[in-house]
């Protein structure tokens, strides 16, 4: 989008009593109500030559005029840290982020992250709120993640998100041996005693997690799991709700594991894996330039891989 860009309407008749801001998100519905909100009261929109508050009313048949001027957001800095691109047009981008990126900046990783990079593969993305990045994965968790590229992109990928439309399908290898798959619902909120966990409390935000065996093992099964709402740490700490943490958890995950009589790859294997074993393979939403379904799907990376090759060579069920 270029730096400064002008939209204009005529408020229709029917509208007479609205707020200005709620006839705005009407006319205007690529843009979001408080982006709307925050151009008004930056002095970007103008009412038959006026400027006005998001709550003034509207009576009908103003000419409203809208001057789109996103500051960049300078905080951030692009940084040649590769990026793995499923794929990329005008509007979006999927990217393929490999464990151990960080996504956003934050204290104690201020760069080196998936932002970084993504400002300095597209430098338009100064101009879209966290660098488009509308969801994310933990620093070590893999896999598929849809960044946007233009506001409009952002906001309706976002409602996707909101109407729980977007499938994020996730592969996980979780300690013990599940039965069958089912769902978890049980709402997440802040640790009561560790606020910088996670845990299933009763005050806590809505969040379901569905499940199924992909692969059983004799003391270790292989899921695959599907966010219907989208957490903070929601699989890991649902499925250690559930007795069955993923293997590698650090946080979540309890202490280390390893079955008796179980090999010395096996062992190594166990001991090795320093990460939540979780990666997120399959994403589908629909694009929003045009409403088709897209999907995409990316295999685990190396050491997942890895992991569940020891775990077939000793311990098929």
């Amino acid at each position: 989008m270029t730096e400064s860009q002008k939209l204009s309407a005529d408020i229709p008749e029917e509208m007479a009593g609205m707020r200005l801001d709620q006839a705005l998100s009407i006319l205007f519905s690529d843009y979001s109500r408080s982006r709307l909100q925050q151009w008004i009261r930056g002095g970007n929109v103008t009412v038959n030559g006026h400027k006005l508050r998001p709550r003034d009313k509207v009576i009908g048949g103003e000419r409203v005029v809208v001057v789109i001027d996103v500051e960049p957001d300078v905080r951030w800095s692009p940084e040649p840290v590769a990026l793995d691109i499923v794929y990329e047009d005008e509007n979006v981008i999927v990217v393929n982020k490999p464990a151990g990126l960080v996504v956003h900046p934050a204290a104690g990783n201020l760069d080196g992250t998936l932002l970084n990079a993504l400002l300095h593969h597209a430098s338009e993305l100064h101009r879209i709120p966290r660098a488009g990045i509308v969801h994310r994965l933990d620093k070590d968790t893999s896999g598929l993640m849809a960044i946007a590229k233009t506001l409009t992109a952002q906001k309706r990928l976002v409602e996707q998100l909101q109407a729980r439309t977007v499938t994020r399908e996730y592969a996980a290898v979780v300690v013990g041996a599940m039965v069958s798959g089912g769902t978890v619902a049980a709402a997440i909120g802040r640790h009561p005693v560790d606020r910088k966990r996670m845990a299933v409390v009763g005050n806590g935000k809505p969040a379901v997690t569905h499940y199924r065996v992909k692969e059983r093992f004799v003391h270790h099964t292989h899921l695959t799991v599907r966010l219907e709402t989208g957490r903070t740490h929601q699989i890991r700490v649902h499925l250690a709700y559930i007795h069955h943490p993923l293997i590698g958890d650090p946080v979540y995950g309890g202490r280390l594991r390893i079955p008796k009589g179980a090999s010395e790859r096996l062992s190594g294997a166990l001991r090795g894996f320093k990460r939540q074993a979780l990666h997120a393979g399959r994403l589908r939403f629909s694009h929003p330039a045009n409403g088709e379904t897209v999907e995409w799907a990316v295999p685990p990376p190396d050491d997942m891989n890895s992991l569940l090759s020891a775990l077939r060579e000793e311990d098929v069920a």
